[in-house]
């Protein structure tokens, strides 16, 4: 799809459930609900948004059709480097699958089933986040040693792999390579520790042509039957990734962002201790956080 399509199809008032679909619907994720058609899935994308692990009263009009395309362009990158989980002629087939739901389409994807492994993939290009928290106090991420007199959001001397568990209830849990060896075995370690860091340096490349830093992000992967490795899930939206702008950066201070990180800045605001009810996000943080995800895939389309 085209930036004046989407544009077209972004709702007023944000979708926050899906109903009226004639599959079995089996889970219902933060954003996200999932479908069983068989030998697929099929993947819709809400306009809910969570942060702290805590669910947002009201979403944000449009945010699952912006998630989506922008997923969906990267997909069509990432898929130079390996495998990933869109079913076929996705875009045909998803078309007919919805041609009575035509509203859904910009927001969905259809998938081949797979075994999620159980980590996230995280990689890190520079100190931002809880890397930086870490980084003050040990002058290091995990098991990454790093150079002192570091400062915040400055350039790592190389990207590093820091996983991380993937939580059913509460927070993920950041491990070593050590135990992520462990965990998976270590063939499939070193497969998605490779995949992890060819996927980020093209996004670096991609990103940079945009006029954006891509600062960190994390990948999900999958299994087939036959244990070949796919790239699932979403891939290097602003949810799962950390985007600056390249006009204005310089390190030493935290940097305006095309991500979550601005809702994040807001509730942090509060009088709030991150724990369920969250609280209603204002019009104008909606409205602006809108606008960053719709930049940012803006931006991205302009650079091809």
């Amino acid at each position: 799809m085209n930036i004046e399509t989407i544009r077209k199809a972004l709702p007023q008032t944000a979708l926050m459930n899906v109903a009226g679909l004639p599959f079995p619907k089996i889970a219902s994720g933060k954003v996200r609900e999932i479908f069983d058609l068989g030998d697929k899935l099929l993947i819709v994308a809400t306009d809910r948004i969570s942060a702290f692990d805590a669910i947002m009263p009201n979403g944000v009009p449009g945010k699952g059709i912006l998630l989506t395309q922008i997923s969906l362009w990267w997909f069509s990158q990432a898929a130079k480097i390996m495998p990933t989980h869109l079913a076929e002629n996705h875009d045909a087939v998803l078309a007919e699958l919805l041609r009575d739901a035509p509203s859904l389409i910009p927001r969905s994807m259809l998938v081949r089933k797979l075994k999620p492994l159980p980590i996230e993939a995280v990689v890190r290009g520079y100190l931002a986040g809880s890397g930086w928290k870490e980084y003050k106090k040990t002058r290091a991420i995990l098991d990454h040693a790093l150079p002192a007199g570091m400062q915040e959001s400055e350039k790592l001397p190389e990207p590093i792999f820091t996983p991380s568990t993937k939580a059913t209830e509460g927070h993920d849990e950041p491990i070593t390579e050590a135990r992520c060896a462990e965990i998976l075995g270590s063939d499939i370690f070193a497969k998605v520790k490779k995949a992890t860091l060819d996927l980020f340096a093209l996004g670096t490349k991609v990103a940079e042509h945009a006029g954006l830093i891509l600062a960190d992000t994390k990948f999900e992967f999958g299994l087939d039957d036959a244990g070949n490795l796919f790239l699932i899930d979403e891939v290097l939206t602003p949810d799962s990734s950390r985007y600056w702008p390249q006009a204005g950066y310089k390190a030493g201070t935290s940097q305006p962002s095309f991500d979550k990180q601005f809702v994040r800045d807001y509730l942090e605001s509060l009088n709030w201790n991150k724990l369920p009810p969250a609280p209603e996000l204002p019009a104008e943080i909606v409205e602006k956080t809108r606008a960053l995800y719709l930049s940012a895939l803006e931006k991205l389309l302009a650079s091809k």
